[in-house]
């Protein structure tokens, strides 16, 4: 099986983390620990970028040098993923000696390709520091930014550059070749438009600004901060293991999963970038829309930002998890609230999925004694229920539907309290001749439980484990028990506590 490498994007630490960061990078989870429970060889990137002229602004601002700045704000990005329950196999900074080795080796390569791929030149022009992009006059409304809404700042200086436009034949041919080579489609046709429109060079430098990798040949300069940024993907492989190159292990199996408002440099730049320094390109880009919070994308600058650190000490990891997967469709651009984390915890945690383990559980106990007997059935209505899930689930998170999976399994979760209500186990108590009636029903309703419990793991993974325990089954999560009539005898069970027990919102302040 063909190994899976994903990666979230590198986040700028010009601020602390606000809750867009921990969807992006929870979204990244659930794929990477759903391949792993199908045995894939599986390693997840995530980290920060921290050569950006922002960082290097509020450095000053704040009387430190860049690199006193990231040093000291790195570890509130190192805690998202941990607090989130983020299973990373690195946490890449780019100011790392491995990764500036690397990127000064990759642009040497492609100064060195043969094909005068690099070449200096002046640049005037537009420049976002907020996107840390430049930009055309077209790209701006009423004179600003549409991501930040700021006005560009005016650059003109002698660069490096990188001659994008000798690619544009073989991006086209690339996007023609390989319909799926970004997703969804719209957005593949999205760049594939930009690139049919003609490609201009970029530069890959900046003179004057100490903060950054020196070019190679050039020290007086530094490389600009995206193609510094995109090299991440790579350099991380050949240092994330002491002694260990692993890009002939993972490269070019990578799925790379970012915003949509950094769509043309991971979808034009980096794959033209690729090729010039003799690499080949990812397998598959997967270009998310935005949480919107007051119709607005979450942004420090535009001040709608909210910790999700704050959320997470409130109701724990596993709700915020399941809300970052549950309350957009990911792809897409949609409207989130923060009091949806509680109508979620309550609605659908608390009550679909921990009231069921609490029902079922307490019935064992009480009817029989806390244990269960081995009796699964053929034409149970529960194996029906669950004989399509794991293919289901499967082929949904292998095309990215995050929350579309997310769904299926729920519509278990649903269909197990429907059949509690119409088995009525409280009824065939009552009645010594339908024991064996009454045994099928419990087993099937643990049964169901324990592969809704494995296929969530990859979501809410601590209730996942919370749920095998509490009906004594192991821990196993291997995606084939995601099937019918796997649940092992047991006793001793006892009535669950509370899954998602209430949780009090704290006071406002006076």
């Amino acid at each position: 099986m063909e190994p899976y490498y994903l990666t979230t994007p590198i986040y700028y630490v010009n601020s602390t983390p606000h809750i867009g960061h921990a969807y992006t990078t929870v979204a990244a989870d659930v794929f990477a620990r759903h391949q792993r429970q199908r045995g894939r060889d599986t390693f997840l990137l995530t980290g920060v970028d921290e050569h950006a002229s922002k960082v290097a602004r509020v450095a000053d601002e704040q009387g430190l040098t860049p690199q006193a700045y990231v040093d000291g704000i790195v570890e509130a990005w190192r805690s998202l993923p941990a607090r989130l329950g983020v299973s990373n196999d690195f946490f890449i900074r780019t100011s790392d000696d491995g990764h500036k080795r690397f990127v000064q080796e990759f642009l040497q390569r492609i100064r060195d390709n043969g094909r005068d791929d690099i070449y200096q030149d002046v640049y005037a022009g537009l420049y976002c520091v907020g996107c840390e992009a430049f930009k055309t006059e077209e790209e701006l409304v009423d004179g600003k930014c549409p991501e930040h809404d700021i006005e560009p700042e005016w650059i003109e200086e002698r660069n490096w550059f990188f001659r994008l436009s000798a690619y544009q034949d073989a991006l086209l041919e690339l996007y023609d070749s390989r319909p799926d080579f970004v997703l969804p489609g719209f957005r593949a046709n999205e760049a594939r438009s930009f690139i049919a429109g003609g490609l201009q060079d970029f530069s890959i430098s900046r003179a004057g600004q100490p903060w950054g990798i020196p070019v190679p040949w050039d020290p007086e300069q530094v490389v600009y901060v995206w193609t510094d940024a995109l090299v991440n993907y790579l350099s991380a492989l050949t240092y994330a293991r002491p002694d260990e190159d692993l890009i002939s292990r993972y490269w070019p199996a990578v799925r790379h999963l970012l915003g949509k408002d950094i769509l043309r440099f991971h979808c034009v730049y980096w794959p033209a970038m690729l090729l010039a320094a003799g690499y080949s390109v990812p397998e598959q880009l997967f270009v998310h829309g935005y949480l919107l919070l007051d119709d607005r994308k979450i942004s420090k600058s535009r001040g709608n930002v909210v910790d999700p650190l704050d959320l997470v000490d409130l109701y724990g990891a596993d709700p915020v998890r399941f809300w970052c997967a549950r309350s957009v469709s990911f792809g897409q651009d949609g409207a989130a609230s923060i009091e949806g984390v509680r109508e979620r915890y309550e609605r659908e945690l608390g009550n679909d999925l921990g009231n069921l383990l609490s029902r079922v559980t307490a019935m064992l106990a009480r009817y029989r004694d806390g244990s269960l007997n081995l009796v699964p059935v053929q034409d149970s209505p529960v194996a029906a229920i669950l004989e399509p899930l794991g293919d289901d689930v499967a082929t949904r998170l292998d095309g990215f539907d995050l929350t579309g999976a997310l769904e299926r399994v729920w519509e278990v979760v649903r269909a197990l309290n429907r059949h509690v209500e119409a088995s009525a186990p409280w009824q065939l108590a009552k009645d010594a001749a339908r024991a064996a009636e009454l045994d099928r029903v419990l087993y099937d309703l643990v049964d169901g439980l324990r592969v809704v419990a494995v296929a969530l793991a990859a979501y809410v993974p601590e209730t996942s484990s919370r749920i095998l325990e509490a009906l004594g089954q192991p821990g196993d999560l291997a995606w084939d028990r995601v099937a019918y009539g796997r649940t092992e005898a047991v006793e001793g069970i006892e009535p669950a506590a509370p899954l998602f027990p209430r949780v009090d919102e704290p006071a406002p302040a006076a």
